[in-house]
């Protein structure tokens, strides 16, 4: 059985297709999760709503975030996933369409780990995804998956 997890939270199918195919596809070595909106990923962290039941301790190896999203954006999950014991310590990586100096700051200040521009080149795009999960999942030594 698999003990790593990767959450993906993304509201562009476009985007999230993308993602979980180019991850799929290079054989990651992890569970995928989904969610496609902020409140839908808290939920699944915290065992809450259709995610009732859980288990809150089997945290994400790390979240791939974005950061616009629809009912709680991006940047308020991840001042969520900080403030919360369970999910302190999880790598997240903000996935994001925006370049912007601010957005950047403000998700650092907040606890992300990383900051990742979605390239708009499909080939790019998949090169970063590929490159995010071989680092996060294979070099990186994460203690939340401790």
């Amino acid at each position: 059985m698999n003990d790593k997890l990767i959450l993906v939270v993304e509201d562009n199918p476009d985007h999230l297709e993308l993602a979980v195919l180019t991850l799929e596809e290079h054989g990651v070595s992890a569970e995928i999760v989904v969610a496609r909106d902020g409140a839908e990923a808290l939920d699944f962290l915290f065992g809450q709503g259709r995610h009732a039941g859980r288990d809150t301790h089997k945290q994400p190896t790390f979240i791939l975030l974005d950061l616009k999203l629809p009912k709680l954006s991006g940047l308020d999950v991840l001042r969520r996933v900080r403030s919360n014991p369970l999910s302190a310590l999880v790598p997240v990586v903000m996935l994001t369409s925006s370049s912007e100096r601010s957005d950047m700051v403000a998700c650092y200040q907040s606890g992300a780990n990383s900051f990742v521009c979605k390239p708009v080149d499909f080939g790019e795009f998949t090169q970063k995804i590929n490159r995010l999960q071989a680092y996060w999942l294979d070099v990186n030594e994460s203690v939340a998956a401790v």
